[in-house]
């Protein structure tokens, strides 16, 4: 198995913040896509993408029409993805991803956890670079043979095509999500949940006290509310 395999078994080990959080970082897709492309879902392929991710999260259907209604109000803010970059203790990278309407706001609480815990905010492309960025399904592995699909898949850029206990995943460089999105679409494969990750190329192994330390950072970091995601390259 590749690297994409190894990332994912880590992230569904790790600890996620509690469901509340989860709905808010979808909320905030939610917006963000109706923003970009519109409130109906039939015209607006990113808007899909994000409601099929809910639909997993099983968040409430609800919710979902509200977040879709909120964005339709022209007096609310728009929010903005940045990404911040930095280290943490024992020559950790970091990648934060934001969605914020105050960017103000969001640098000051990210530079603030970094400098509390002894790790350093750095500039616009330090770390990056040591990440590749990807976009992923998952689809139903019923009735699916994985080698095939694999080969089908290669045509679309397709990295990596894997099956575990969700399903069966598929990892493609970022740039390819679009064409991979339409294609299942097109042949009426059900997309269960979609999105983008930030792989490290190389990990770094450290000890249970050192890890600790990285910890610290990373949970103060998840804990904001304008954070999307953080990756890093310490070693699970």
């Amino acid at each position: 198995m590749g690297r994409a395999f190894e990332f994912r078994k880590a992230r569904k080990m790790k600890r996620w913040s509690a469901m509340a959080k989860t709905f808010t970082r979808l909320g905030k897709d939610i917006v963000m896509a109706v923003k970009e492309g519109g409130p109906d879902p039939e015209t607006n392929a990113k808007l899909r993408a994000v409601i099929q991710n809910a639909k997993a999260a099983n968040m409430p259907k609800d919710n979902v029409e509200r977040a879709i209604k909120r964005a339709s109000d022209k007096s609310l803010g728009d929010y903005k993805t940045v990404l911040y970059e930095g280290y943490a203790p024992h020559g950790i990278a970091i990648l934060v991803e934001t969605a914020t309407d105050n960017t103000n706001r969001t640098v000051a609480n990210v530079r603030s956890y970094f400098n509390k815990c002894n790790g350093n905010l750095g500039t616009s492309g330090s770390v990056e670079f040591m990440f590749d960025h990807t976009c992923n399904f998952r689809i139903s592995s019923e009735g699916k043979d994985v080698e095939e699909l694999e080969l089908e898949m290669i045509d679309f850029g397709a990295e990596e095509v894997f099956e575990d206990e969700d399903g069966i995943m598929i990892y493609a460089p970022f740039q390819n999500f679009g064409d991979i999105q339409k294609h299942f679409e097109e042949s009426h494969i059900e997309i269960l949940t979609s999105g983008f990750d930030r792989i490290p190329q190389v990990t770094k192994g450290l000890s249970e006290g050192e890890k600790e330390d990285v910890d610290k950072l990373l949970e103060k970091i998840e804990e904001d509310d304008d954070v999307q995601n953080v990756y890093h390259t310490m070693e699970e």
